[in-house]
């Protein structure tokens, strides 16, 4: 039989240049991967089943988009492979309602919000006009699970039709009506904060909500905008969902408060700065996989 210590699952062309990352970090190491894709899926399943090739743990980038990679993931788990992510874990975390119940309880600072049930459920819309101006204007519409990358988010807007028109397009899922957070500027950034936690590192960057563009926090300038609690609140997260990465968005106010803003993201979009002007910095991707190396080589 054939082991490795790490199965790549992705779909996603632009995860390409974020999976050669990962197999140079980890072959430097001495450690093996193996790359799954629709052109061999099939086979390593069949592969799998025979006991023929075996795998330490599975990085899964593609049954969330392809429900043909859903057997494979299932398969692996009853082999005892660890699952990075694991969808049940998952599945509770990406919630956006069911995580700001979980996270109201836990004392987190959040935006001010409605949750609305699904407009199947319920189709009258239970919010006033003089409820809605306490939020300000513009508010935020939000749906609770379908979302990726701001998808289906309306920032800018105005009145309670807005708000039925987006619970009649999506009419099964359930909704949050939000404040819209407005950050302070430190050192000529909007203090809108990215954070990646990775088994266990917490890998902060200032994500400017406007452009898109991401830049590394340095440990001098959590040191000098006093930005600790980014780690705080992450780990906190880490410890409620469980997960072993994922990316989280938080902004810091001109009260000086950490208003945590889009929750939980597991599928963290991982494009380098070096290829794509949005994309992460190279050095926090090198770290993050850094981190996961540890993480397989400690199983």
């Amino acid at each position: 039989m054939h082991t490795y210590d790490l199965a790549i699952a992705y779909k996603w062309k632009y995860d390409k240049e974020f999976v050669e990352l990962i197999e140079h970090s980890f072959q430097y190491s001495g450690l093996k991967t193996f790359v799954i894709g629709k052109f061999n899926l099939s086979e390593v399943i069949a592969l799998t089943k025979k006991n023929k090739i075996s795998f330490k743990a599975l990085l899964d980038r593609a049954s969330d988009e392809d429900p043909e990679f859903i057997p494979f993931t299932k398969l692996l788990k009853r082999k005892k492979c660890y699952l990075l992510n694991p969808h049940n874990k998952v599945a509770k975390s990406i919630d956006k309602v069911l995580m700001h119940k979980k996270l109201i309880k836990k004392k987190f600072q959040l935006p001010k919000t409605f949750l609305i049930q699904p407009y199947d459920k319920h189709n009258k819309l239970f919010i006033t006009d003089e409820e809605l101006k306490l939020f300000g204007n513009p508010f935020i519409i939000k749906p609770a699970t379908f979302s990726g990358g701001g998808e289906g988010v309306i920032r800018n807007a105005t009145s309670l039709d807005q708000i039925q028109k987006e619970r009649i397009k999506n009419h099964s899922d359930k909704y949050l009506v939000q404040e819209k957070i407005h950050p302070r500027t430190l050192n000529e950034k909007r203090a809108w904060f990215r954070v990646i936690y990775a088994f266990g590192q917490v890998l902060p960057t200032w994500w400017d909500d406007k452009t898109h563009i991401y830049h590394r926090v340095t440990n001098s300038e959590i040191k000098k905008y006093n930005l600790l609690p980014l780690g705080r609140i992450s780990k906190k997260l880490a410890r409620i969902t469980r997960l072993d990465y994922f990316s989280t968005e938080i902004a810091l106010t001109k009260d000086h408060k950490f208003i945590l803003i889009d929750y939980v993201n597991d599928q963290c979009d991982m494009r380098l700065r070096s290829n794509h002007i949005d994309g992460i910095p190279d050095e926090v991707v090198s770290e993050f996989a850094e981190a996961m190396k540890k993480k397989i080589i400690s199983l």
